[in-house]
């Protein structure tokens, strides 16, 4: 029996766990909870979102929160990376936009997204020269790394609609981090293509006729969504892109430390166990290969399929 404030037991998915690896195609990933992945070629680094302050549910539901420095500064130094070039946010919510900004100014790095992701870099201090707004169809290169940006939409239920339209100075309350637009990113290299689609929302058609070897897949609420949402989910993500890797983000509660072990969020907020039914099942039928990545392990999302 389910109870709204337990939540699923990880121990049951350990077959989807992903290993770590050392890299046999000279790219790297890094998890780093929510939709927050770090790419690497050993020369150039991109990041999405770097959500790493993660302020606790009560603090977010009835305070003010801000981007703790300390917190991005040790995950940098953590990481250990070559220069991030590029932080980039999939949508504006807090959960995506808190610390980028302080990523980029840490690290130089290029804060990309929309004209929302911007004001909130504006509002700490990102200088004018350090953001690139972006639209859709827009491709930004950094080292050998092409990002393509293709505008979609947010998971059914956005519960912080519209945009930011002046710099946000925090502490502000949550809701301010408003939606702004929403990115798929296409992450081409010459060693495969990375699809980061953070965000359980599609467009019909948006995707179809572009190509990714691996899709990092935003399941954040899809546990709460009818069985013919998710099928078509899947196939307007995945089906669509010919992807045969896919790796699960927004799947963890993401109001806990990133000190301490990821776990999924209750059952109030989610149904990771009904996802993971469904997407199985669909993974099986079209023979994808489905993974859960751990936090802070480096994987290389284009080695050969263990099974």
């Amino acid at each position: 029996m389910k109870f709204w404030l337990s939540r699923p037991d990880l121990r049951r998915y350990s077959g989807l766990v992903q290993r770590p690896r050392t890299t046999e195609t000279g790219v790297t990933a890094w998890f780093l909870g929510t939709s927050s992945v770090l790419l690497s070629d050993g020369r150039t680094a991109v990041l999405t979102d770097g959500f790493v302050t993660r302020p606790g549910l009560v603090r977010v539901a009835f305070g003010r929160i801000a981007p703790d420095r300390n917190l991005v500064r040790q995950a940098v130094e953590r990481l250990g990376t070559p220069p991030i070039a590029a932080v980039v946010c999939v949508h504006s919510h807090y959960d995506h936009a808190l610390d980028a900004p302080v990523w980029a100014s840490l690290t130089g790095a290029e804060l990309v997204g929309s004209e929302s992701t911007a004001n909130i870099g504006r509002g700490l201090g990102v200088p004018e020269q350090g953001l690139r707004v972006v639209g859709d169809g827009d491709v930004r290169t950094f080292g050998e790394f092409g990002l393509t940006f293709v505008e979609s939409e947010h998971s059914p239920g956005d519960h912080y609609p519209g945009t930011v339209d002046a710099p946000l100075v925090p502490p502000r309350r949550s809701r301010e981090w408003r939606t702004g637009s929403v990115y798929s990113v296409f992450v081409s290299h010459p060693r495969g293509t990375v699809l980061l689609h953070a965000s359980a929302g599609f467009r019909p058609g948006a995707l179809h006729g572009r190509h990714a070897d691996v899709v990092y897949l935003g399941v954040g609420t899809l546990g709460k969504q009818p069985v013919e949402y998710v099928e078509a989910y899947w196939d307007e993500v995945v089906l669509a892109t010919g992807a045969r890797r896919v790796v699960l983000v927004h799947w963890d509660d993401f109001f806990r430390s990133l000190d301490e072990p990821l776990r999924p969020m209750s059952y109030l907020a989610d149904d990771l166990d009904v996802t993971l039914s469904c997407l199985s099942a669909l993974a099986e039928r079209d023979d994808r290969e489905l993974l859960l990545p751990v936090a802070w392990q480096p994987a290389d999302p284009f080695a050969p399929s263990r099974g």
